[in-house]
């Protein structure tokens, strides 16, 4: 929205949201160049913007579609920046840089441990099943043609 004008936001906005409730990968490139098309004649810095940022803000959908939202939701991080400030806070004025460093080190550890013994927000089956989708996406099939040739 950064260089987009204040009274393009709802339109552009409403376009931006459309593209994430696409039901899949190939509907949300399509949406995604829509959005494009929208924008290009009206708002060429948009177009630019949105265009040299595709690739990052269409990234979450090499990853199986039932973790989309987890993927793109930022909600854990600002939990996590609710619970420290909620903390500092409390403490009003510290002594001094390490004391800042040892409180919030201590929310980290703590949010670690919870999310280690605990609840996880992405569940060990599905992690393991992206990460064989992106192996099987981005690596070659070796094969004979493709092993170093044995010398005697």
């Amino acid at each position: 929205m950064g260089v987009t004008p204040k009274s393009m936001w709802p339109a552009v906005k409403a376009m931006l949201h459309s593209v994430y409730d696409q039901p899949d990968a190939t509907a949300v490139q399509a949406q995604f160049d829509r959005l494009l098309d929208y924008v290009e004649e009206k708002l060429p810095a948009v177009h630019d913007h949105l265009d040299r940022a595709r690739a990052d803000l269409l990234s979450f959908t090499a990853f199986p579609k039932e973790i989309w939202t987890q993927i793109w939701s930022n909600n854990p991080t600002e939990r996590l920046n609710k619970e420290i400030r909620r903390r500092t806070d409390a403490v009003g004025i510290f002594p001094n840089r390490d004391a800042i460093v040892r409180l919030v080190g201590a929310v980290l550890a703590e949010q670690t441990d919870e999310w280690a013994e605990g609840r996880r927000y992405l569940g060990l089956d599905v992690l393991a099943r992206s990460r064989m989708n992106l192996i099987a996406t981005t690596e070659p099939e070796i094969g004979a043609d493709h092993l170093p040739a044995l010398t005697a």
